[in-house]
């Protein structure tokens, strides 16, 4: 029981958690930027609704930026505070301009998206990431890191 009511979360726990939200919500945005990028690809007149006196298709385009190009870099792991920005951006135009006049419960998606995006955007992508790999650090503590580096300055 103590296991279960236990705050103090282990580094692995917590970038394992980071894993599954970042690829969890970047698919589950990826079914709906992939129809969006159809649309634009189509060549047929664009229905999307123009947004802070963008035209249609450069509203779709961003759209299409966010939810296709930005998930799949969230998939990676690969700049993953930027690529949440326009994610973010995204989310609150939906709710501001496109659900405004909503229900709730028309409403709830897109504040379940922004909510996950802005745990990103703070915690960033964990250890299991391109970011991660591409930082070219260890864990503060890991000691034959620093021995290395040492012996390569002498």
């Amino acid at each position: 029981m103590k296991k279960i009511l236990n705050v103090n979360t282990t580094s692995s726990a917590t970038d394992i958690a980071l894993l599954v939200a970042r690829t969890g919500i970047a698919a589950f945005m990826l079914t709906h930027g992939i129809p969006k990028l159809l649309m634009l690809l189509s060549g047929a007149p664009v229905q999307f609704p123009p947004i802070l006196g963008m035209s249609a298709e450069l509203s779709l385009g961003l759209a299409v930026f966010a939810e296709v190009f930005c998930s799949i870099l969230l998939l990676a792991g690969f700049a993953t505070r930027l690529a949440v920005i326009p994610l973010i951006i995204t989310m609150v135009i939906a709710l501001v301009f496109i659900h405004a006049a909503d229900p709730f419960a028309k409403q709830e998606l897109a504040f379940q998206y922004l909510l996950v995006y802005l745990v990103l955007l703070f915690a960033g992508s964990g250890k299991f990431s391109i970011d991660y790999l591409l930082q070219g650090k260890k864990q503060p503590g890991n000691y034959s890191i620093k021995r290395t580096a040492m012996a390569l300055n002498q």
